[in-house]
């Protein structure tokens, strides 16, 4: 297995509803293009949470979404310029409990105009693995000889046999 080439990605942003829903269409685009489509669910809705926790309780809406690549771990950061965590952040339906749910790793830590909130998904070996094409089933003509062309006498009874003489001798086979 060849080595993974490390890869970044930096995104800055003034957060609104609808510039949520752009911001999950380009990560996961992304994480495709870096052959991590697996990810793409887990990250996208940990993104939009912390995003969806700065449209409506931040006061400046401008913050940066980062992304390193290092070929075992993908790391997601996202930064707004409020230097503190509220209390309701960490509730059961809090956002940093439902990522500490779907990351192998979290944390915060505060900078200089703010705070930084990353969290880590690390990919396992299958996870990347490209998928192989199977093998074809064989198909029914294959298992079962079936003439392509059958006399209408010999699908016919006796009696019906006289009047399948005065159409043509061969028909299609019935569609199965």
């Amino acid at each position: 297995m060849k080595s993974a080439i490390p890869c970044y990605y930096h995104l800055e942003v003034e957060v609104s509803p609808e510039r949520i829903d752009q911001v999950r269409r380009i990560l996961t685009a992304h994480l495709r293009h870096w052959g991590l489509g697996v990810l793409s669910e887990p990250v996208c809705h940990c993104t939009g949470v912390l995003l969806h926790e700065i449209e409506e309780h931040g006061a400046d809406k401008n913050t940066v979404v980062e992304m390193w690549w290092n070929g075992q771990h993908l790391i997601t950061a996202v930064s707004d310029a409020n230097r503190e965590l509220p209390e309701r952040h960490y509730g059961p339906q809090g956002c940093l409990t439902q990522i500490a749910a779907l990351s192998d790793g979290w944390g915060s830590f505060p900078a200089t105009d703010g705070k930084i909130i990353w969290f880590s998904r690390r990919v396992r070996a299958p996870e990347r693995a490209p998928l192989a094409p199977a093998a074809p089933a064989p198909s029914l003509r294959e298992a079962l000889e079936v003439p392509r062309e059958t006399p209408l006498a010999a699908l016919a009874g006796p009696a019906e046999a006289e009047a399948a003489e005065a159409e043509p001798a061969y028909a299609e086979p019935a569609a199965v």
